[in-house]
C-alpha cells in the first residue's frame, strides 16, 4: 500500500502539496493542470537567461524542487516516469523566456529529446532564442550510441544555474553547461527495484545481489553482480567512475540516495568513497541526499565531474531554490582528545578462582541463552535481548583474566565500566549502574548481599521502574531478597517473578511499555526470564 489517492491525480496533488508548503519561495505553477505541470520562478528577471528542466516525475527532489535562485526557472513535470507533453514543455518555455532566450537543460531518454525537441523548435519559430543541452552521463554501458542522463544532471543544473543567476549571455551559459554535461559521468547500484505508484514492486534482485549500472525509471541493471557489502559496492562503482572520466587535477562528487537508502547507509557510502585511495583526489562533495530518486529504490548513485576553476566557481556559488544541499570540501575527520577522566583507568589484575569460575558460568549461561532470548523479545521488542546479553557475557568472560578479583568493590567497578562500553540499550546502562553503586556500597564495608540490593536501589532510582512494572527487576528484587536463604531459594524467586510477569497486562517501563498489551499476554518480559534463566543454571551448578 501506499500513500496515494489515485494514480491519475498522484502528481498534481504532490505539485500542489509541494507549493503549499514552499513558505512563499517566489514559486508558482501554470494554469493547465492536469495536462501542463509546470512550477516556475515568480522573481526571475527576462533579461537574463530562464534555465528550464524536467522529465517525468517520481525522481524527487528533481526537478521541480530545484527550481529558484541560482538554479531552475522552471520544471516541466510528467506522469510517474513518463516525459511531459509538448505543450507543457512549450508552455514553460514561453512563460520564462524574455530578451536573455532560454536553455533547455535535456535528459537523455527518447521521449524527453523528442518531446522536449518539438516544443523548443515551436518557440524558436516565434522567435524565442532557445538552446539546448542533452545530458548523457550514465557509464553502466559505454558502447551505447545514446547514454542514459541520470543523476549527474544535477550537477549540469548548478553550473546552467550560476551562469544564468550572473548575467552571462545565452551563448555563454549555453556553451558552459554543454562542457558540464560533456564532462560528468555517473554510474548506479541498487539492491531492489522501486514500488511503481498503485501496481507494485518487482521484487527481481535476489538476496546477496545488486544490480549494476541501473536507470532511474526502474528499468533493470545491466548487470547483476555479487553484493559483497558497502566497501565493494562503493569501489566498484568509483573504479568504474574514475576509468571513465577525464583526467584533472581535482573532481566534484555526487553522492545521490535513489530513494530509500536509509541516511545511515548513505554516510557510511560516502565514507567509503571518500576516505578510499581515490578519495584524496575529490576536492568538492554534494550529498550524500536524496536528488534523483527513483521512488523508493533501495540504492545509490555516484556521479563525477573533473573540476576546473570556472566549474569549481560554480558550484560553490549561492543557490536557493527548496531543496539544494551545499556543496562542501572533502576534509578529513577531526579529532578532539578525550578528556583525561574518561580515559579507561588501569585497574591491577588480581585472582579469585571461587568468583572466577562463577562468573565464567554465568557467562556460558546467558550466551547460550542468546536463541532463546531473542525469540522471545521479537515478540514483545525489537528481538535483540538475547544478543545484548551473550555480547556482554562474551566481553566479560574474555576480560576476567585482566579484572581485580580479588576486592569485590573493584570487581563491581570493573563490570560497571565494561558493561557500559560493550552491552548496548538501556539495559546495559542500567546494569552498569547496578554494579557502579554495588561498587560504592561494598566499598563503605557492606556485605556483597547489601551492596547488591543498593545497586538494585539506585538501579530503581535512576530507571524509574518497580516491581510490577514488568521489567528485569521483578525477577531481581525477589531473588535478592531471597539470597540469603541461598542460591536456590533466589533462582526460584527469580522464575516466579519471571513468571508473574506473563500474567501482567501493561508494561510501565522499557521497550515494551509501547507494545498493546494484547501482544503481552502470557508472555514474560524478557529481561525478567534472563535473570531467572542465569540464576536456575548458577544453582544447578
Amino acid at each position: 500500500m501506499q500513500f496515494i489517492n489515485g494514480k491519475d491525480s498522484l502528481v498534481v496533488d504532490a505539485l500542489d502539496g509541494l507549493l503549499r508548503s514552499s513558505g512563499g519561495a517566489n514559486l508558482a505553477r501554470l494554469d493547465g493542470y492536469p495536462a501542463i505541470k509546470v512550477v516556475l520562478r515568480t522573481d526571475h528577471k527576462h533579461g537574463r537567461v530562464a534555465v528550464v528542466a524536467g522529465g517525468g516525475s517520481g525522481h524527487e527532489p528533481a526537478h521541480a524542487s530545484f527550481v529558484g535562485k541560482g538554479m531552475l526557472t522552471a520544471a516541466v513535470c510528467g506522469e510517474v516516469f513518463a516525459s511531459p507533453s509538448v505543450d507543457a514543455v512549450f508552455a514553460a518555455i514561453m512563460a520564462v523566456t524574455g530578451k536573455g532566450g532560454c536553455l533547455v537543460i535535456i535528459k537523455n531518454y527518447t521521449g524527453d529529446r523528442l518531446n522536449f525537441g518539438l516544443a523548443v523548435e515551436r518557440a524558436r519559430a516565434l522567435g524565442k532564442k532557445v538552446e539546448v543541452v542533452i545530458v548523457k552521463d550514465d557509464i553502466a554501458m559505454p558502447d551505447v550510441l545514446q547514454p542514459r542522463g541520470i543523476a549527474g544532471v544535477m550537477l549540469v543544473e548548478k553550473v546552467a544555474g550560476h551562469y544564468a543567476e550572473r548575467g552571462a549571455d545565452l551563448r555563454t551559459v549555453a556553451a558552459m553547461t554543454q562542457k558540464a554535461a560533456d564532462a560528468v559521468v555517473s554510474l548506479g547500484l541498487s539492491l531492489s527495484s522501486c514500488t511503481l505508484p498503485g501496481i507494485g514492486r518487482e521484487d527481481r534482485v535476489p538476496d546477496g545481489k545488486a544490480e549494476l549500472g541501473l536507470g532511474i525509471h526502474g528499468e533493470p541493471g545491466v548487470d547483476l553482480v555479487n553484493f559483497e557489502g558497502a566497501r565493494q559496492a562503493a569501489l566498484v562503482l568509483l573504479d568504474r567512475l574514475f576509468a571513465a572520466a577525464r583526467p584533472a587535477r581535482s573532481y566534484a562528487l555526487l553522492v545521490n540516495n535513489l530513494g530509500s537508502t536509509t541516511a545511515l547507509e548513505m554516510s557510511l557510502l560516502a565514507n567509503e568513497v571518500l576516505a578510499s585511495p581515490r578519495g584524496a583526489k575529490i576536492k568538492l562533495v554534494l550529498g550524500p541526499a536524496i536528488l534523483v530518486s527513483s521512488l523508493d529504490m533501495h540504492g545509490f548513485s555516484l556521479s563525477l565531474l573533473p573540476l576546473t576553476p570556472d566549474f569549481e566557481k560554480a558550484l560553490l556559488s549561492p543557490a536557493s531554490p527548496l531543496v539544494w544541499p551545499t556543496v562542501r570540501t572533502h576534509v578529513k575527520p577531526k579529532l578532539v582528545k578525550l578528556p583525561r577522566e574518561t580515559k579507561n583507568k588501569r585497574v591491577k589484575a588480581s585472582r579469585n578462582s571461587t568468583l572466577s569460575a562463577l562468573v565464567s558460568r554465568a557467562c556460558d549461561i546467558l550466551v547460550a541463552a542468546e536463541a532463546k532470548l531473542n525469540a522471545l523479545d521479537a515478540r514483545v521488542g525489537d528481538g535483540d535481548t538475547g544478543s545484548t546479553v551473550a555480547a556482554a557475557a562474551r566481553n566479560l568472560k574474555t576480560g576476567l583474566p585482566l579484572m581485580p578479583l580479588a576486592r569485590l568493590d573493584r570487581f563491581f567497578a570493573a563490570t560497571s565500566e565494561l558493561l557500559s562500553r560493550s552491552m548496548g540499550g538501556s539495559s546495559g546502562v542500567l546494569l552498569a549502574i547496578f554494579f557502579s553503586a554495588a561498587s560504592q556500597s561494598a566499598s563503605e564495608g557492606a556485605s556483597w548481599q547489601e551492596a547488591l540490593s543498593a545497586g538494585l536501589a539506585k538501579m530503581m532510582a535512576h530507571g524509574g521502574a518497580r516491581p510490577g512494572d514488568r521489567t528485569m527487576i521483578d525477577a531481581i528484587a525477589p531473588a535478592l531478597q531471597a539470597l540469603p536463604a541461598g542460591l536456590d531459594a533466589a533462582a526460584a524467586a527469580a522464575r516466579a517473578g519471571a513468571d508473574a510477569t506473563a500474567r501482567m497486562k501493561q508494561a510501565r517501563a522499557g521497550r515494551s511499555s509501547h507494545v498493546p498489551a494484547s501482544n503481552l499476554n502470557g508472555i514474560p518480559d524478557p529481561g525478567a526470564e534472563a535473570i531467572a534463566i542465569l540464576l536456575a543454571g548458577l544453582s544447578k551448578g
